[in-house]
């Protein structure tokens, strides 16, 4: 006996009617869930690894990006995405800053190396110091 399945546009249709629909449903389950999600996300650091490296060994990250093609790609990211950017900087705007800060205060921290004339080959020692810094920063966590 067959499966009976429903076709591609009816599906999609309703996959995109209740999904919409369930917006507060969402939200009220994701409120209740950080320490869940928490506690599960660090215990299944080896399932991450080894899927990780499971889809590398199938190509699964290039083949994804041929499969999706530069047209999806440009039209998501222009229709989409340049809807919901302006919303989502806004809403980034305090998580931003306590990431940066730790950056910022690394920059404020270094000391440059004086400035020579311009074109001077000692000159780029002065990015090199900041770059440095920053890599140490990052890397150290």
């Amino acid at each position: 006996m067959a499966i009976k399945v429903k076709d591609a546009a009816s599906a999609s249709q309703k996959f995109a009617q209740r999904g919409a629909a369930a917006a507060s449903d969402y939200a009220a389950g994701v409120q209740a869930a950080g320490q869940d999600w928490q506690a599960n996300a660090a215990a299944s650091a080896d399932n991450y690894a080894a899927a990780v490296q499971e889809a590398i060994g199938r190509n699964a990250f290039q083949r994804g990006i041929q499969q999706a093609g530069a047209d999806k790609f440009a039209r998501k990211a222009s229709t989409v995405g340049a809807q919901r950017f302006p919303q989502g900087v806004r809403d980034a705007q305090g998580d931003w800053a306590t990431a940066a800060e730790p950056f910022l205060q690394t920059i404020r921290n270094v000391t440059l190396p004086p400035r020579r004339p311009k074109g001077d080959p000692t000159n780029i020692d002065r990015v090199r110091a900041v770059a440095d810094a920053l890599r140490r920063r990052k890397v150290a966590g």
